[in-house]
């Protein structure tokens, strides 16, 4: 199942980099470049990891695209 997400939006609110990012949650910057690109769904373990970094649920970050 493909997935739509806001990554780069939470990430801008808190103006944060990419890089700042990857390494709050200790991944590289081009998997936090492909998942805002939708190019990569992350595990759930790093989904619950980010939305727990940004004190929201997966729901609000992950979108199922229905499409």
């Amino acid at each position: 199942m493909k997935m739509k997400n806001n990554l780069k939006i939470f990430r801008t609110i808190k103006n944060l980099t990419q890089e700042d990012l990857a390494k709050e949650l200790n991944i590289t910057r081009q998997t936090v470049i492909s998942i805002e690109k939708n190019k990569y769904n992350p595990s759930l373990n790093l989904a619950f990891k980010i939305a727990k970094f940004f004190d929201t649920t997966i729901d609000e970050i992950f979108i199922p695209d229905d499409d």
